[in-house]
């Protein structure tokens, strides 16, 4: 391919960007591309990038590849499932403790906590919850207690370097309920401490309406259908959401949104 050539085919792709279909153009760019000299490319990819950018397509094209620098080294995405019924029952207990490890540089899920936990004040599960979490009572008997569970959390951390001063991390949930609300009421009903880690956090809920100016009354189904995302799995999984709330994230980071944390200081 010469280089008049290889740049009639980026200036035929940039230009009929506006009628080509978004979620195909990165595949067509990268056939064109795998085509062309490195001359080429390295004398048209910055018209490439604004052309694209001009079009509507938010990032340019080296901000397909990267984004802005996130404020944090790593995003701890968390999400609580706990004992309920109708009316609710009291006290509510953690029943799945998932958290994700989101690399804030990537926005890439490297490593993976998740452990479903006995309860000991209500130990039988509702009906209600079984239908609403999908967790069945064989997966919570004979599990740890969440004291047991906030030990491997901790130790896990450990492991993953998260503990480390030098190493910023902060968690994500879908909402406050979880570490406002959820977790210090159980751990003082059951008389454990909190780790101050679990004090600091960003409301997923909060960190959209920043950037798409629109408050998610429904929560991650808002947010899957306001940035035109799949659902992950099924809804009120505690894992599924945590990969719900992690592809959020990362298309918000794509499109430029630093995150912020939320939560008012303890």
């Amino acid at each position: 391919v010469s280089d008049a050539s290889g740049c009639s085919m980026i200036a035929r792709l940039h230009t009929g960007a506006a009628k080509f279909p978004q979620n195909l153009l990165p595949r067509a760019r990268q056939a064109v591309c795998s085509l062309l000299p490195p001359g080429v490319l390295k004398g048209y990819s910055s018209i490439v990038s604004r052309k694209l950018a001009s079009h509507g397509f938010g990032a340019s094209m080296a901000a397909m590849s990267s984004f802005p620098p996130q404020r944090y080294h790593y995003f701890l995405v968390l999400d609580f499932e706990a004992t309920c019924d109708k009316p609710q029952i009291h006290p509510q207990e953690i029943i799945e403790f998932p958290i994700l490890k989101l690399n804030g540089r990537t926005m890439e899920i490297e490593s993976t906590f998740h452990m479903y936990v006995q309860p000991v004040v209500h130990p039988q599960l509702t009906p209600f919850c079984t239908e609403l979490t999908g967790i069945i009572q064989g997966m919570v008997d004979g599990q740890p207690s969440l004291q047991q569970v906030l030990e491997r959390v901790d130790e896990w951390m450990a492991k993953e370097g998260l503990l480390d001063p030098s190493v910023k991390s902060i968690f994500v949930t879908c909402g406050d309920w979880d570490l406002k609300v959820m977790l210090p009421g159980q751990c003082q009903y059951l008389g454990l401490p909190v780790a101050d880690y679990f004090k600091q956090w960003i409301n997923l809920k909060k960190a959209y309406s920043f950037a798409m100016g629109s408050w998610p009354k429904n929560g991650l189904l808002d947010m899957n259908k306001g940035l035109n995302l799949q659902h992950i799995g099924r809804p009120h999984s505690g894992i599924d959401d945590c990969k719900n709330i992690a592809n959020i994230m990362k298309t918000l980071a794509h499109r430029g949104f630093i995150f912020k944390q939320t939560s008012k200081p303890f």
